[in-house]
Parts: structure tokens; C-alpha cells; sequence
């Protein structure tokens, strides 16, 4: 089997990029330096001279407020690029797992999120990403649509590693409350993503859009609080409202995903968030 995985140079690439000496199979990584996504031709080249089983897409533009300045780039990247991956993925009859975000919903659904439940994306980041998913979809039959929350990781910049920062060098900090969701930690996305190809390679493959998180729900202040407690960092976490931190993009409210599909169709049980936060901040 040969897996290629895009975007290798962010959270849930690198964390791939570590575990596959443990994978039975041939991994190729690449960065926007070995594969502009962007280029319809050399995407289009490179899956020609490669024959791969799998594609992992986890290239994307994921600057949230910096897509309200660059709108053109952000939907290059999230819909054009994602395009010329399906269209590639579909000629060379390649199975495509496209990564997504719970931005694509930001409805006013008061209980856990299912695929089937309206997209209303606010912002150029989340209306690009549910186009990208669409994108995807249409242009290659064989794919899956991972969406996922709140994602952090032992690679790159998170919201983990920048309250440690914080926590370490600040008194006291204000995190908002009134936003309400369930983090994703990219190690147990990584293994799930390979699970889930071992469940296709075995039996009848499942495609489609799934939702993807760790169990429970939490707010920002109360991730930030349990970050503290359990690397026993004495900063104090003032609780504030969205209003009062403004960004240039607006964040959804209630993002909290019902993961039932994903945990049926391919058989999977999802640790707790504050399982995998403990064990994330081991490595940190």
C-alpha cells in the first residue's frame, strides 16, 4: 500500500509523518514545497508517477483571521487545491481522506452536531473549507471527509502550547467561555485515520462525510484551566466573553460534534479529551 500525505509539515502531518515507520506501508511526504496543491498540472504529474492506494489530505490554508485579508489565497488553497487532489485522486483511482473543521456548520443547533445538519460557514476560512469539502466529494467518488474540532498537537503552534507559553511568562490571562466545543488531539485523529483504512481494506469501503473529535465537551476557559492544573502551572485564567476578545473572523458558539457514525461505521471508541490531553502534555 502506498499512502501519500499532503501538508506533511503541520500538526496532523507531522504526527502521521512519526507514526509511520510503525504503519505497513509506503508513506510519501510532502510539503508545499515538493507539491503545490495549487498547480493543477504537477498535482496531476505526481500522482501519474506514483501509483498511490491513498491520499491524506492535510494541506490548508487555516489562518482563520489572516483568510478575511487574503480571500483570494485561502479559497485557492481550500478549493482549487483540494479540486486538483479529487481530480487526480479520481484519474488514478486513488482513495481520498480530506480533512475538514467543524467551522463548515456554525449553526444554531443546540445539541451535538451530525453531518446531515445544515452548513451555514461564517467567514472566508469556513465558507472555503466547505467548499473544499465539496470539492472533494464531487470530483472523486472514493472520499472520505474527516471533520474535526479544536485541534492540538505536540507539533507546531496550538492553543495548548500557547497557554503553556502564556501560563509561564503571564500572571493571569482572559480566555472566552461562551464558546463550546470538544478538542481534538491530531495523535488519536492519526491513528483513527489508519483504522479506518484497515476497516475499508478489509470489508465493503465506506465514503462520505464523518465528524471527528475526542469525547466530552469543554469551553476554551475550562481546556485552559485543565492545561494548568495538569502541568501544575500557577496562572490565573480569567473568564470572558466572546465580544470582549474580538477577531476578525467570527468562531462558532457550539461546535460540540456527534461522533456516532464514524464510531459505527468503522468501529472505533474515542478516548475522552482529557485523557489525550494528559497524555499530550507527557511529550510536552
Amino acid at each position: 500500500m502506498k499512502i501519500l500525505v499532503t501538508g506533511s509539515d503541520g500538526q496532523l502531518g507531522a504526527e502521521i509523518k512519526q507514526m509511520a515507520p510503525k504503519i505497513d506501508a509506503d508513506f510519501v511526504f510532502t510539503t508545499i514545497d515538493d507539491l503545490d496543491i495549487t498547480d493543477q498540472e504537477k498535482v496531476a504529474h505526481f500522482f501519474k508517477e506514483h501509483s498511490f492506494d491513498y491520499c491524506i489530505n492535510c494541506a490548508a490554508y487555516t489562518a482563520v483571521d489572516q483568510a478575511e485579508k487574503e480571500i483570494e489565497f485561502a479559497r485557492l488553497v481550500n478549493i482549487k487545491g483540494v479540486q486538483y487532489i479529487a481530480e487526480a485522486c479520481n484519474d488514478q483511482d486513488v482513495t481520498l481522506i480530506h480533512i475538514s473543521t467543524d467551522y463548515v456548520y456554525h449553526n444554531e443547533v443546540n445539541r451535538p452536531i451530525i453531518e446531515s445538519d445544515p452548513t451555514t460557514p461564517v467567514g472566508i476560512y469556513a465558507s472555503s473549507k466547505l467548499q473544499g469539502d465539496f470539492a472533494a466529494m464531487s470530483y472523486n467518488e472514493k472520499t472520505i471527509v474527516l471533520r474535526t474540532s479544536w485541534v492540538y498537537s505536540s507539533f507546531a503552534h496550538n492553543f495548548v502550547k500557547t497557554m503553556i507559553r502564556l501560563g509561564k511568562t503571564k500572571k493571569e490571562i482572559n480566555v472566552v467561555y461562551d464558546q463550546i466545543g470538544s478538542p481534538t488531539y491530531t495523535l488519536d485523529l492519526a491513528k483513527d485515520i489508519f483504522n479506518i483504512i484497515r476497516q475499508n481494506e478489509k470489508g465493503e469501503p465506506c465514503y462520505g462525510v464523518f465528524n471527528y473529535s475526542n469525547e466530552g465537551v469543554t469551553t476554551w476557559y475550562d481546556f485552559a484551566i485543565a492545561i494548568f492544573q495538569m502541568k501544575k502551572i500557577k496562572c490565573k485564567v480569567n473568564p470572558i466573553l466572546s465580544k470582549d476578545y474580538p477577531t476578525a473572523a467570527e468562531r462558532p458558539n457550539y461546535s460540540v460534534l456527534d461522533k456516532t457514525k464514524i464510531k459505527q461505521t468503522f468501529q472505533l471508541s474515542l478516548p475522552h479529551w482529557r485523557d489525550s490531553l494528559h497524555d499530550c502534555l507527557n511529550l510536552l
